[in-house]
């Protein structure tokens, strides 16, 4: 297109998760109430952790990451996508919708890295318990998870750079209630086929390896939990790793949807669908499924309220 005949766009309409009144209200104070658990449920994790010195090993270190990237994804999308169903006019500027992306993108990816690092915890504790002490300490623990927030980091670098490439003259709505690079590359006046293969390259090796290192370790988990003889032996590693892949199942298939699919077959609102899947629902179901089945957690939480109330 040429310059003299486009007007360049600077700001952008949600088209939001509604179009009809009468549900906005309802949305609202459901997905409120949704944000505050999520707030609540993280941080009070991340503080039960933090308070109790029995919590201050890889396990409970990886479960804190998790709930802050959690409380870091929900507030980076809800309290936004809240305004918007309030507001008439849901306008964001080009800048803010490239700080929510920038934000929503580190925080995704390095919630796939601590789970890929929480999957190999729970290897080494299971199948090499005697040398689990050794290998996975807290100072390999932090060091794995440093690493998760500079790959979230430099992966989020990288498709912010190839957005920047991209101009915006046709349309100025994005079909969507956040800032993700899929919906912007819809409504983009630039090819987009290259931030397609970027996607397709970055987020697909990504997702490929957090998951085969999930896989490798379970498959070596359950093979020690089917060859044991103790019966309380299988209950607790089951008990320890059934929350973990209730998560990582949860957490991984919208993803797979949505970034590994070819980028025509998904309609919108299915699209937005997947996404409130994981970034409003899973932050606020996680430190639920975790708790619930864990008995150091419990313990720490009865502890904590025993010395409160």
């Amino acid at each position: 297109m040429e310059k003299e005949n486009t007007t360049v766009v600077t700001e952008f309409v949600f088209s939001g998760l509604t179009r009809q009144p009468q549900w906005k209200i309802p949305l609202f104070l459901f997905f409120f109430v949704v944000y505050l658990m999520t707030i609540l449920g993280n941080f009070g994790l991340i503080g039960l952790i933090w308070k109790d010195s029995h919590l201050h090993i890889p396990m409970y270190l990886c479960l804190g990451n998790l709930a802050f990237v959690d409380a870091w994804l929900s507030s980076t999308v809800t309290p936004n996508m809240l305004l918007n169903l309030l507001d008439k006019n849901k306008l964001i500027s080009l800048s803010e919708c490239m700080i929510q992306f920038f934000s929503f993108a580190v925080s995704v990816t390095t919630e796939c890295f601590i789970l890929a690092v929480m999957a190999y915890d729970r290897y080494v504790a299971i199948c090499k318990p005697l040398l689990y002490p050794v290998i996975m300490t807290n100072r390999l623990c932090i060091q794995l998870l440093v690493l998760s927030y500079v790959g979230g980091f430099i992966h989020a670098v990288i498709h912010e750079s190839f957005l920047f490439r991209l101009t915006f003259c046709k349309s100025n709505i994005i079909y969507h209630f956040y800032c993700d690079v899929i919906p912007l590359l819809k409504i983009s006046c630039t090819d987009p086929s290259l931030n397609y293969l970027i996607i397709f390259i970055f987020s697909g090796s990504i997702q490929v390896f957090s998951i085969m290192t999930i896989l490798t370790s379970y498959t070596f988990v359950l093979y020690i939990i089917l060859t044991t003889t103790s019966e309380k032996g299988i209950r607790k590693a089951f008990s320890t790793c059934g929350a973990h892949l209730l998560s990582v199942s949860l957490y991984y298939g919208p993803l797979l949807v949505m970034y590994v699919h070819p980028a025509s077959s998904q309609a919108d609102d299915q699209d937005m669908i997947l996404s409130l899947f994981y970034t409003v629902i899973i932050p606020v179901l996680n430190p639920i499924i975790y708790s619930l089945r864990n008995k150091q957690v419990i313990g720490s939480l009865k502890k904590f309220l025993k010395r409160n109330i």
